[in-house]
């Protein structure tokens, strides 16, 4: 069987850091379990098993995040006691020290290696970078020269440039999902559907080329990706995901092997360019809102979904009760949250509820805290998270555009923040 040789670079402090904002005990299993997720990686988002002849971790011993004990007490979690857990999973472990109270020297470490690597009488064919550091976009553009394969794996909301030169992205809900051992699949913004009969693969491949044919044929406009794959799923049963559909990897590529006339596919939808009008990819099944100018300054550059104003207020109060009555996992809470909003005729994507999630949860108002977040809580982290974003990516706003912002972001009292 070929094997793809890559090279994986982990820069701990920026993935963990961003891991435990988002959900403390799957951080603390990505840092203390790194054998059982890196050989979940051999084989995720691609067409052939990775073989990773470099791994190596490059981590600030003396770095430290802040955790709370069930009492409320704050102490100091050092990221020194999981350095052996990933000397036991085969990496090289290499210190790196800050250099002031800001920066380590991880981000040029790992662009030299890199650079070596890529020099090396071996030829690695993918250099997985596990950092959301934007300061390393010129090496993914020295990468993409070399005509190598990349896949940047950041729990962040790491900027556009970064992450649109990878060829692969594992953002953080798919991080959290590869690390709990849950499916990964960037095809896809729902949930795979239930098993049904069983067909043998010819048969099965057979049957797909059938109902995608008909159901692409008779569309009046596009369709969504995620259901037309619950649907087959369902009706076609293990065979999809034994064959991990038909051997093509993924759902995106069986659908290409079809070779459907005028296709054209984003991430959530597909359609014919010469009969359907191209949508908004932002926010399958949503209006596309008229969006205030620096609203949608912060769309095209921060990727901030395009909402009506009137969903936002709703988005929060469902992130709310949700926190409120559960315990937290990032792939149930924008499941769950997205099927309320929908029953309430608030139609967003799990993407959309996850890009909030992860605003509150760099925004200082993480929703396994307890207690837990109110909806006011939840969008004034969300619009100050937003607002420091567009800050360090030096998108000029004024006064009155934050106050735009606020307003269309259901956040209008600045002093809030």
């Amino acid at each position: 069987m070929h094997h793809v040789r890559a090279a994986f670079f982990l820069d701990f402090d920026n993935v963990y850091s961003g891991l435990f904002k988002l959900d403390p005990e799957v951080a603390v299993l990505f840092a203390t379990e790194p054998g059982v997720w890196l050989q979940r990686l051999t084989t995720a988002l691609s067409d052939a098993p990775r073989r990773f002849l470099i791994q190596r971790c490059y981590l600030n011993p003396s770095g430290w995040v802040n955790q709370r004990d069930g009492a409320g007490e704050t102490s100091r979690q050092y990221f020194s006691r999981f350095r052996p857990s990933f000397v036991r999973a085969g990496f090289e472990v290499i210190d790196c020290p800050r250099y002031n109270a800001t920066k380590n020297a991880a981000d040029i470490r790992i662009v030299v290696d890199a650079l070596d690597a890529l020099a090396d009488d071996t030829r690695y064919e993918e250099f997985v970078i596990a950092s959301g550091d934007s300061d390393m976009t010129p090496l993914l553009q020295r990468l993409r020269r070399a005509d190598r394969r990349t896949m940047v794996v950041s729990p962040a909301d790491a900027a556009e440039a970064f992450t649109a030169i990878a060829d692969q992205l594992l953002d953080s809900q798919r991080l959290l999902a590869l690390v709990q051992g849950e499916p990964v699949d960037l095809d896809l913004d729902d949930d795979a559907g239930q098993v049904g009969t069983e067909f043998p693969a010819d048969a099965a491949y057979a049957q797909f080329r059938s109902i995608v044919t008909a159901e692409y044929e008779a569309a009046a406009s596009p369709l969504n990706m995620a259901s037309l794959a619950y649907r087959l799923r369902d009706e076609l049963g293990p065979v999809v995901g034994t064959s991990n559909w038909f051997g093509f990897g993924s759902f995106a590529r069986a659908l290409e092997s079809l070779e459907l006339p005028g296709l054209h596919m984003s991430q959530h939808l597909l359609w014919d360019e010469r009969r359907h009008q191209a949508p908004d990819p932002a926010t399958p099944g949503a209006p596309r809102a008229a969006l205030p100018d620096p609203v949608e300054r912060l769309a095209d550059q921060l990727s901030l979904p395009r909402l009506p104003q009137p969903w936002w207020p709703s988005i929060y109060e469902t992130l709310s009760r949700y926190a409120g009555a559960n315990r937290f996992n990032l792939t149930q809470c924008t499941s769950w949250s997205r099927d309320r909003l929908r029953e309430a005729g608030v139609p967003v994507s799990r993407g959309a509820v996850a890009f909030v999630v992860r605003g509150t949860s760099f925004g200082g108002s993480p929703l396994h805290r307890q207690p837990p977040p109110t909806p006011a809580e939840i969008g004034t982290a969300f619009v100050n998270n937003v607002l420091s974003r567009a800050e360090a990516a030096q998108i000029p706003l004024t006064d009155e555009d934050e106050a735009t912002v606020r307003a269309w972001l259901g956040a209008p009292d600045a002093a809030a923040g």
